[in-house]
């Protein structure tokens, strides 16, 4: 497997208006360049493109959220690190063949939709601690 770079950072936040204000001035924006509600995963994001990297705040949708418990846990801060990989599917099944652990989605699956492509989750617990994201995302608003 190969990462093709740092396809994004999360930022877990308890008040995503809020921690806009903080962060839009640090950014040099103004409103997210992306802003999206995922409803399967139980966030409200605001993306914020950094050069050819995802800078997103991310907030719980619901007080049973993934984002809501992890702020629980470990308070607000970064979540997730993401890597861009040409194909999601193959990245976990070489992965996987190493002993890498994956968290399954609510319905069983590791590799999880989002828009074009598809992403999954390597466990913690096999990476120091760090919420690992593989995603094959395309990038194709940074070509317009």
């Amino acid at each position: 497997m190969k990462a093709n770079k740092v396809d994004h950072i999360c930022i877990a936040v308890k008040d995503l208006a809020a921690a806009r204000k903080v962060w839009e001035p640090i950014l040099g924006k103004t409103k997210p360049d992306d802003p999206y509600v995922d409803e399967p995963e139980k966030i409200n994001v605001a993306r914020y493109w950094v050069g050819e990297v995802g800078f997103e705040l991310m907030e719980s949708t619901t007080p049973d959220g993934p984002v809501a418990k992890w702020i629980e846990k470990n308070g607000e801060g970064v979540m997730i690190i993401s890597f861009n990989v040409d194909n999601t599917r193959e990245a976990v099944a070489e992965l996987q063949a190493k002993d890498y652990p994956f968290i399954p989605s609510p319905e069983g699956t590791v590799a999880r939709p989002f828009r074009d492509c598809e992403f999954a989750f390597i466990h913690p617990k096999k990476v120091n601690g760090v919420l690992t994201e593989l995603i094959d995302y395309k990038w194709n608003e940074l070509k317009k």
